[in-house]
């Protein structure tokens, strides 16, 4: 007999609908298989087993049964803050630290219909693509424990993959959705800069960081970004006067459900870190690009290599963003002692760079980002490895020394921060496996506003090579 955590989200949403599960009994078993399996695995760092029940009680009552995630449970990444649970940003500086308030993606998920089963884990504000920190114990790659999770929506993964949830929301400024789906055999998706309002990227440093889903299937990723989108009528309540391209026609979910198209697909060939830094393709990324082009070229689609042509500044300019994004950490100097080591050397040389550093940095990078539009303009999409390598050991991480971590993380996902950096929109997917049964991920890089053709490509690899129907080991206890 299927256990509900084994249907996809979108059968446990139409089995809501009908009738034949309610609020309360999917809850309950969720919150049974976080209480059994998570003490393993550290993708929570707070469960409200309390308030979710209380909210699945009373969800009948309060919001719409037709709203978009109506019933299902989600969790909310812990660098956004729900009004009275703990937010501690990953952090010793803030752990324990009551929200006032909630963060609009919050309400908007609430407004959608989920229940909330608690916070999951993440980096010290989410600064890293891997979910190890000093205050919680590390986000475990549910495919082998002892590998880590990836980051900084770690936990989100983590729980995902192991059927703790169906799907969760994460916000990604430099892959920090894409690295751990990749790393846990999830999909991830990175929207357009501007589209989704509660975490548009607009009001971010560089406007790197975007709100977007992680979930075990290209259709499922659609139906939470949609929510996400928290369109009204068809139309969305955009905050800024900048925004995505609205070329997805209101409809992400039937795009993904529809699958259909051929188009015309770009290879990229190098990463813009290569020219500062020693960047190698393992053996295990290459396969997985291999497999994905297989499988497109069988479906009709137009493949043509594509290199990435930049001045070679892209390194310095994104390192000073970095640390110019950790120099607004609300932190003051008395307290930095709070903060990891890594942490506290970006917030420190992050406040001692001079207005002309940050300038220069920006203008380099909006340049940047106009020379990536135009090369990858005339492809509906762009293919590269998620990672290079493979996912990490727990412990592999330089947590001292801050220059070394830097160039982990850039050989580790040398194709994930330049497609923030750039706004454009990127979906991860699971396409291949290691020898040793590891999921190895692909990404394909849009157009400004192109979700739409990502989903119907991702649903075209999916329905070939049936990643999403496999499931670790440890989903099974």
């Amino acid at each position: 007999m299927t256990e509900l955590h084994e249907l996809s989200a979108l059968d446990q949403w139409l089995a809501l609908q009908r009738g034949e599960v309610t609020p309360p009994e999917l809850t309950a078993h969720y919150l049974e298989r976080i209480e059994r399996i998570d003490p393993g695995l550290g993708a929570f760092v707070t469960v409200t087993a309390d308030a979710a029940t209380r909210r699945a009680n009373d969800l009948e009552r309060t919001v719409p049964r037709t709203t978009a995630l109506w019933g299902l449970p989600i969790a909310d990444k812990d660098l956004d803050m729900r009004r009275g649970v703990a937010t501690g940003f990953g952090s010793r500086a803030f752990a324990g630290t009551i929200s006032p308030r909630s963060d609009e993606i919050v309400e908007v998920l609430d407004g959608a219909g989920a229940i909330s089963l608690g916070k999951t884990n993440t980096p010290e504000f989410g600064m890293h693509g891997y979910t190890e920190s000093l205050v919680a114990p590390p986000a475990r790659n549910p495919w082998d424990l002892a590998l880590g999770a990836g980051g900084s929506s770690g936990g989100a993964a983590a729980a995902v993959s192991a059927r703790l949830l169906p799907f969760a929301p994460g916000s990604d400024g430099g892959g920090s959705i894409r690295i751990p789906a990749a790393a846990c055999g999830l999909v991830g998706i990175k929207p357009s800069r501007g589209l989704v309002p509660a975490g548009s990227g607009i009001e971010s440093t560089g406007g790197l960081a975007v709100k977007g889903p992680i979930a075990r299937s290209v259709t499922d990723a659609a139906l939470l970004l949609d929510a996400m989108i928290g369109r009204k009528n068809g139309r969305i309540d955009h905050h800024f006067t900048l925004r995505a391209p609205d070329d997805n026609d209101g409809d992400l979910l039937g795009a993904a459900v529809r699958g259909e198209g051929r188009y015309s697909i770009g290879v990229l060939g190098n990463s813009p870190f290569e020219d500062g830094m020693e960047i190698a393709v393992s053996a295990e990324a290459s396969a997985a690009v291999s497999v994905a082009l297989a499988h497109l070229g069988t479906m009709g689609h137009g493949i043509e290599n594509v290199r990435l042509e930049h001045d070679g500044g892209y390194l310095d300019a994104f390192r000073k963003l970095w640390r110019i994004s950790a120099s607004s950490i609300p932190v003051e100097d008395d307290r930095l002692g709070l903060l990891e080591p890594v942490t506290q050397h970006l917030v420190r040389s992050g406040r001692a760079l001079g207005a002309r550093d940050v300038v220069e940095a920006l203008a380099a990078l909006t340049a940047f980002e106009r020379s990536v539009i135009a090369q990858f303009s005339r492809f509906d999409a762009v293919l590269t490895p998620t990672l290079a390598l493979t996912p990490r050991p727990v412990g592999w991480w330089d947590t001292e020394d801050a220059d070394r971590n830097f160039v982990q993380q850039c050989q580790y996902s040398p194709f994930t921060s330049f497609v923030n950096v750039a706004g454009l929109p990127a979906l991860t997917l699971p396409v291949a496996e290691t020898v040793d049964g590891l999921p190895m991920g692909v990404q394909l890089i849009g157009r400004p506003g192109g979700e739409s053709a990502l989903l119907a490509l991702g649903s075209q690899l999916e329905r070939r090579i049936r990643w999403h129907l496999r499931t670790p080991a440890v989903a099974n206890r």
